[in-house]
């Protein structure tokens, strides 16, 4: 997915076709390889999503536009029978990743990306493999990671 993601994010074409919005993130769905779901993100300036995973499923992005921040756990979290975990220090990852930089991550992944350029809008390509079945959304407050929302495929088609 790694080698799409960085494909599909040097395609000039694709990219600037992707409408802007000023205010809010936009995306276009695209076809995956495998039966892997895509999406082309756009990400306005001072814009990001919250602390998620993706469940069971794989992923890879990259940087079409700009320059993305990841913050990352590294910690695998239980699948379910939790509201609130305490972290443990040191689990805390941070990367850069400027145009035509991409990562891959497996499953339950939870991360938080950001676009936290003052005046550039950034786009990415992100893949996931199998298509989403759910991302679960945190809140973080300090080390308490809080789940506050699980959302499924039809939130966000």
């Amino acid at each position: 997915m790694l080698t799409f993601v960085r494909r599909t994010a040097a395609d000039r074409e694709l990219v600037d076709s992707l409408p802007l919005d000023p205010e809010g993130r936009t995306w276009v769905r695209l076809d995956g390889p495998g039966g892997s779901e895509a999406w082309l993100i756009g990400w306005p300036p001072g814009t990001g999503t919250s602390w998620h995973d993706h469940a069971e499923s794989l992923g890879a992005f990259a940087t079409a536009r700009g320059t993305l921040t990841e913050n990352a756990l590294a910690v695998r979290l239980p699948a379910s029978g939790w509201k609130t975990l305490e972290l443990a220090e040191g689990l805390d990852r941070s990367r850069r990743l400027a145009e035509g930089g991409g990562r891959a991550f497996g499953r339950h992944h939870v991360h938080e990306v950001l676009n936290e350029s003052p005046d550039t809008h950034a786009v990415s390509v992100h893949a996931y493999y199998p298509p989403l079945p759910l991302i679960r959304r945190f809140s973080r407050t300090g080390a308490v990671l809080r789940l506050e929302q699980v959302e499924r495929p039809e939130d966000w088609q």
